[in-house]
């Protein structure tokens, strides 16, 4: 660290570097943070989790009860023992609430005034976060299991929606009507995702073994489709070309800098894929669990020099490294299966929640002093963690 410092003080060093250092010691770090307690009020399991990105501060969660609650993470107190209040909740009593499970929450990308949720209900809503009543509501004929809002679009507002039909919904904010379908895949779609890297790429994952690629712009049909095998048929059933995985693929997530896109199936393996021609990368996640029967929301950190991937295994949470597919850490906590996580890039903190109705913290654990400080002050070393060297070492290469 005080070389970081040093360096950056003399001018030979990027700022950056030690940031993406710091962040990286953090992330490596994450443990249970017992101090902090998220105020408990779902009645039922945790289904997903959204913090919003404008200030950092609010998280929203929706519950398999159809309960949406808004928290405010900031803590007020100045104690180090303190708890995230829900600040808004649309229980179960009030009338706008959801009849069934929520699937998904998100916050408008940039402004906090405004969130989405959509529902078992067939139901898709988007919420004034000052009244916590519906602005709009759009019907559809079946469960809808997932839905995103681009995280950087400035030339359209429309949002993607996955349901037990087999068509790929886009709904638009601004007219309030659903404007097109986008068709191809065969089953429901789980899961689908923006790219955070050009505003008109989509992703969708489904039940039929394929993730497609989609520019809204294009009418014609998907980019391209995903193939374990790299077009590869020597390596491929017949049933098996041009699929993803061998089983249902019920989790999308892309990195950070929208690069890659990883996908979760039902045959218990994660890939990696490079987004912009839909190369299979090949890295060996080994078997990554996963019985869960709808989507699958799990997430990467961003802004540090080893990129992690949180999988959500039983009542864990898996940690892999992205690009090596090592298994990194493995985070306990919850008393049953853990259905949703969310990573806070600002302080490189996880939010988990599952089916034990809690919504966890885990932060990094407090630096270690350098050697040299310990010595001026006539402390001698400390043993230092073999992961973190690494990380920190290619920082200083």
């Amino acid at each position: 660290m005080l070389g970081f410092i040093s360096g950056r003080k003399v001018g030979i060093d990027d700022p950056l570097r030690l940031r993406r250092a710091e962040s990286t010691r953090r992330l490596l770090s994450l443990e249970l943070n017992h101090g902090r307690d998220v105020e408990r009020i779902h009645g039922n399991g945790v289904n997903c989790l959204d913090i919003e990105a404008v200030e950092g501060r609010y998280m929203l969660s929706g519950g398999a009860d159809g309960v949406i609650v808004i928290y405010d993470l900031e803590n007020y107190s100045g104690k180090l023992q303190y708890t995230c209040k829900a600040v808004g909740t649309v229980g179960r009593s009030s009338r706008f609430a959801h009849k069934f499970s929520v699937e998904t929450v998100q916050w408008y990308p940039f402004d906090t005034g405004m969130f989405i949720s959509s529902s078992f209900d067939k139901t898709m809503k988007v919420w004034d976060s000052e009244t916590l009543k519906p602005a709009e509501r759009f019907m559809f004929d079946g469960n809808v299991y997932c839905h995103h809002m681009s995280p950087i679009a400035r030339k359209h507002s429309l949002v993607a929606v996955g349901t037990k039909n087999p068509k790929l919904q886009l709904c638009d904010l601004k007219s309030g009507s659903r404007i097109h379908v986008l068709q191809g895949h065969r089953a429901e779609i789980l899961s689908v995702r923006w790219s955070p890297r050009n505003e008109h790429i989509l992703a969708s994952a489904s039940a039929d073994s394929t993730v497609r690629i989609w520019d809204v712009r294009r009418a014609s049909g998907s980019l391209f489709t995903l193939d374990q095998h790299n077009g590869d048929k020597s390596k491929a059933a017949a049933e098996a070309v041009n699929t993803a995985h061998n089983g249902r693929v019920n989790g999308l997530c892309f990195s950070g800098d929208g690069l890659y896109l990883i996908t979760m199936g039902t045959d218990d393996r994660m890939r990696l894929w490079n987004s912009s021609n839909g190369e299979n990368t090949l890295v060996n996640y080994g078997k990554v669990s996963n019985e869960s029967r709808k989507g699958l929301k799990f997430t990467v950190s961003t802004g540090c020099s080893l990129d992690c991937v949180f999988v959500p295994c039983g009542s864990s949470v898996a940690v892999y490294g992205l690009h090596s597919g090592e298994l990194v850490a493995t985070l306990r906590g919850h008393y049953n299966n853990v259905d949703c996580c969310d990573f806070h890039p600002a302080y490189q903190e996880l939010y988990t929640g599952g089916k034990d109705c809690n919504v966890l913290a885990w932060i990094p654990a407090l630096r270690a002093p350098d050697v040299e400080e310990e010595r001026e002050e006539g402390v001698g070393p400390v043993a230092v963690n073999p992961a973190f060297e690494d990380a920190w070492s290619s920082e200083e290469d």
